[in-house]
């Protein structure tokens, strides 16, 4: 390859290969109609290679041209034009990811994590409480021009008067904008964290009021509970009574279907998708289960489920005493009073985590 090429074989050269068309200039040859430029150079001792373009775009005027802005701008001045390219891409990349309005990227981060939340309603209110509060303050800046003043006044209004919205506000106003936020951003800092200067720019909240607690079944009251409740008809009843013995919880009740228990070995098994650990649970059943079955011949022709209900809410004693859910807490009073030799074998009776601070509750109430 000593002889220069020039224009006119640009055309003619069809073996694959690489032709030099000058210093640092090549024409690589894939084929007859498979020809392309690029530039061969060096920076800091590194041999480089970088594309100039398509043979049947780009003319030997052209590369030439632009094989000498490269090398007068940048390689003379010890600069890697592949690197800068590079560089130049990522921060139009960059550029246009900050560009992005909050409202998008909340909707983004709903669609890409609501699966993980079981709960319908807190699906809602995810959404509602950032349509609500959040964009019409931000909704339209980028995530990067939010700054923790745009937090506090769109925060203050509501912080006292509406603590637990505001403070779930808060918290989803966050996880949106560490999920906006570049990762590789080392000087990211999120300005809706609960800083100490976040703190002290809201007002200043008393004593939270204590929830109300639904109404508990006291161990000792249970079993005239029951009697009491057999006296009642009616599919609540029914059901009320069957969640009271099984221990389970008001949706894995309400959603039970009569294909799920097996009559022959006293077993009610409950599916993974039903189940709050997402576990497959199997739930012994009592001689009492017996009298739980009287329910309607109507509602049996109506529906596989076995307690056809459209709330949970009915699922209450008629005087109001004992919720459906608090009814869970005479079997955890029980356990560890009466078996003890049970030990962690009952952290799953009823199912669940004893860990948890909503279980502790329920022991000391007993």
């Amino acid at each position: 390859m000593n002889k220069q090429l020039a224009q006119a074989d640009v055309g003619s050269l069809t073996v694959p290969g690489k032709y030099r068309f000058g210093p640092g200039l090549y024409l690589q040859v894939a084929g007859p109609d498979a020809k392309s430029w690029f530039y061969r150079y060096t920076v800091r001792g590194k041999e480089r290679f970088m594309g100039l373009g398509s043979a049947r775009d780009v003319t030997l005027a052209q590369a030439r041209k632009r094989l000498d802005e490269l090398r007068i701008t940048q390689v003379s001045k010890k600069i890697d034009p592949l690197a800068e390219r590079k560089a130049i891409a990522e921060a139009e990349r960059v550029a246009k990811t900050k560009a992005v309005p909050f409202r998008t990227r909340a909707e983004q981060y709903i669609t890409a994590h609501e699966g993980e939340w079981r709960n319908p309603k807190h699906r809602a209110q995810w959404r509602a409480t950032l349509q609500t509060y959040a964009f019409p303050a931000i909704g339209h800046l980028p995530a990067s021009a939010i700054t923790a003043s745009h937090i506090v006044e769109l925060l203050r209004p509501i912080w006292a008067e509406k603590g637990e919205t505001a403070r779930r506000l808060r918290g989803r106003i966050e996880a949106v904008l560490d999920y906006a936020a570049d990762p590789d951003d080392a000087s990211y800092r999120n300005p809706a964290a609960l800083t100490p200067q976040l703190k002290k720019a809201l007002p200043k909240l008393g004593k939270l009021r204590r929830r109300s607690r639904h109404a508990s079944l006291p161990y000792d009251e249970a079993s005239a509970f029951v009697t009491a409740l057999r006296e009642q008809d009616g599919i609540a009843a029914r059901a009320l009574e069957f969640l009271i013995l099984t221990a389970a919880r008001t949706n894995e009740v309400i959603g039970a279907h009569w294909t799920e228990i097996d009559n022959r070995n006293a077993v009610w098994t409950i599916p993974a998708e039903r189940m709050k650990a997402l576990r497959e649970h199997r739930v012994p059943l009592s001689s009492g289960f017996a009298c739980t079955r009287r329910r309607p011949r109507a509602s049996q022709r109506r529906s596989s489920l076995s307690w056809p209900l459209r709330s949970t809410a009915v699922l209450c004693s008629n005087d109001g005493r004992a919720q459906a859910h608090e009814s869970r807490r005479p079997h955890r009073a029980w356990i560890p009073r009466d078996v003890p030799d049970l030990g962690r074998r009952a952290n799953h009776i009823p199912a669940g985590s004893s860990g948890s601070g909503v279980g502790a509750s329920r022991r000391r109430r007993h």
